[in-house]
């Protein structure tokens, strides 16, 4: 699919989202939410360093990214982006819907070279409050991670860790 972002597809790439989403399998996304938290408490008990634990989390995205994105073009049926836009925009409208079932909305910074993606939703903070003292932890980092392993994998490297999914908790 070689499509320009407009805003006509913008409906197309929330539907071909939709589609990709009801074609995958699930997984209950209380199990999912709470398998995460234990793998993120049982880090922070083995580390017993926030910055350490940060760290692996990207890691761990990172190695599930680079394998996800074949799973993305296979299952999704885009073929091309022709810009960073187009990037972004399937990212946030295909990618997160498929696989989390999530709805996510790509904003632009001053930078053209730079977006964010705020998610309606976010299964992996689903019972999460966390204590003063972690503040410093990037609870949702394992997302950087997957999206930066996906888009080295399709020769498309851009930094990811700005603002670190705003701390997403």
């Amino acid at each position: 699919i070689d499509l320009d972002v407009t805003a006509m597809s913008y409906g197309r790439m929330t539907r071909l989202g939709d589609s990709a989403f009801e074609k995958m399998e699930k997984v209950n996304s209380e199990l999912l939410a709470m398998t995460y938290g234990a793998l993120v408490t049982a880090m922070i008990k083995d580390f017993q360093d926030i910055k350490i634990v940060n760290e692996e989390l990207e890691k761990m995205g990172y190695n599930i990214g680079v394998r996800l994105i074949d799973e993305f073009l296979a299952k999704s049926g885009i073929t091309q982006c022709r810009n960073l836009k187009d990037t972004a925009h399937y990212i946030a409208k295909v990618g997160f819907k498929m696989f989390l079932g999530i709805n996510a909305e790509v904003s632009w910074s001053s930078n053209p070279r730079q977006f964010s993606i705020e998610f309606k939703g976010n299964p992996l903070i689903e019972f999460v409050e966390l204590p003063e003292k972690f503040k410093d932890l990037d609870y949702s980092n394992i997302l950087c991670g997957v999206l930066r392993g996906a888009l080295y994998s399709v020769t498309l490297f851009y930094f990811l860790f700005a603002n670190r999914l705003q701390r997403s908790v």
